[in-house]
């Protein structure tokens, strides 16, 4: 009998963790008709992640629906729907932003004659409620001092940053905010850093920018799994790494003459600044050892 109740205990905790669990993929889906608009029932739906060779696929139910998900953020996908007796749907360049649904419906037209591959592009996601996706390019293209993700997020229209070195979203404190890695989170537990994350007392950045791949930031979205904060969420994935090797390096610094000579206090009193210096290296490598299949980074 304790045997029983401590497995039941057990899967209780499980449930427990699961319900916390964050936002860490894309998904895909729309509905397919064919030229008559009838509902296209059984077409098979191919999307492959073209850095990685990765594949995912479904079929469209009765409603002629399909839903992919679980799928790797960004791009580019390389999407196929194909049904017997029509020609071959193609659409090329699709790209997926972590967190949001990307819409892509299709028209299957008969085939009465041998033609070649059609190749369609096209753009639409459906947004999760008031957020902000940042890619790779434009963490890329941003310019940061510290290289802090702070300063990636600071261009949502609703954040703000404080002189704490925090951020708040809405006008809400930044203690009220989460912040996620790999779908983990991250926060500082103890409320002892003002920034609200690890490591802010000493300012040290929670993750490496050169390991982020994308970045959404939420502030009361409709999904129902993202939760357990009241102000705004960050979410940030890692880079996986695809069938290219890459690598890169950084490297920055910062001493007292990049502060000033001086530094003024008590009646304006010119007290020199004290020798101080902060060095920071690091880089990346990343590449398949299987292809198609297994990545590192």
């Amino acid at each position: 009998m304790k045997k029983v109740i401590c497995f039941f205990v057990f899967i209780l905790m499980c449930i427990g963790f699961s319900v916390q669990a964050q936002v860490t993929t894309s998904v895909l889906s729309g509905k397919v008709i064919d030229d008559l608009n009838e509902n296209v029932i059984g077409a098979t739906v191919v999307a492959v992640h073209e850095p990685s060779g990765t594949m995912y696929g479904a079929v469209t139910n009765t409603d002629g629906r399909y839903t992919i998900q679980g799928m790797r953020t960004g791009g580019p996908y390389k999407v196929e729907i194909s049904y017997v007796g029509y020609k071959k749907a193609v659409f090329t360049d699709i790209r997926l932003e972590l967190g949001n649904t990307y819409t892509l419906n299709a028209t299957l037209y008969p085939s009465s004659e041998q033609l070649g591959e059609v190749v369609v592009t096209a753009d639409a996601k459906a947004n999760i409620g008031a957020s902000e996706n940042f890619s790779t390019g434009k963490i890329q293209g941003t310019p940061t001092v510290d290289r802090n993700i702070y300063d990636i997020v600071k261009n949502m229209p609703m954040a703000m940053t404080s002189k704490n070195g925090g951020i708040s979203f809405a006008g809400s404190n930044n203690r009220y905010n989460s912040f996620q890695i790999d779908g983990t989170v991250s926060n500082d537990v103890f409320g002892l850093a003002a920034s609200g994350t690890n490591g802010g007392q000493t300012n040290a950045n929670p993750i490496s920018m050169d390991a982020i791949q994308e970045i959404q930031v939420v502030v009361a979205p409709f999904d129902v799994r993202q939760s357990g904060f009241t102000g705004g969420g960050i979410n940030a994935i890692t880079k996986q790494g695809n069938n290219a090797y890459h690598a890169s390096v950084y490297s920055y610094f910062t001493n007292e003459s990049l502060y000033g000579k001086y530094n003024a206090y008590k009646d304006n009193i010119k007290d020199k600044l004290t020798e101080q210096s902060t060095k920071t290296f690091g880089g990346t490598l990343s590449g398949p050892i299987i292809k198609d299949k297994l990545f590192f980074f």
